[in-house]
């Protein structure tokens, strides 16, 4: 379980993943709202974490890291538009987090096959298995 300061980087991490392309849309904030709502965190803090941000703390146990990497991706398809900018972040974003890159490609290639580019959390666990024995 996360604690609040950990909650907060989460959400802040998200927030600045969906600033990356210069538009942070109103599906990307309902998403994020919805989230923080599962988190526990009030819109007011989210509204907060939008205009000041926190200080980024690392996740210890790879399945929070690889949760994080699927809410990242599902935040990345909430308005249906994946730029390649936001496909840059999000590598990249993965790749801080410590997980395979082969498993982050084949995350970005799965989507494509699924409506609305929403992987299954089975797939999810399935690819990062499959890159992890």
């Amino acid at each position: 379980m996360y604690i609040k300061e950990e909650k907060l980087s989460l959400l802040s991490e998200m927030i600045k993943f969906a600033q990356s392309d210069k538009k942070f849309k109103e599906q990307e904030y309902n998403f994020i709202l919805a989230v923080a709502s599962q988190l526990g965190i009030a819109k007011e803090e989210i509204d907060m974490l939008v205009k000041e941000g926190v200080s980024k703390k690392n996740l210890q146990p790879e399945s929070q890291r690889i949760l994080q990497f699927h809410r990242l991706v599902l935040l990345m398809n909430a308005d249906q538009e994946a730029s390649q900018v936001e496909l840059h972040k999000i590598k990249d974003m993965g790749l801080q987090m410590g997980l395979r890159p082969e498993a982050i490609d084949t995350v970005l290639e799965t989507m494509h096959k699924y409506p609305n580019k929403v992987i299954p959390p089975q797939e999810l666990i399935s690819i990062f298995t499959r890159f992890y024995n």
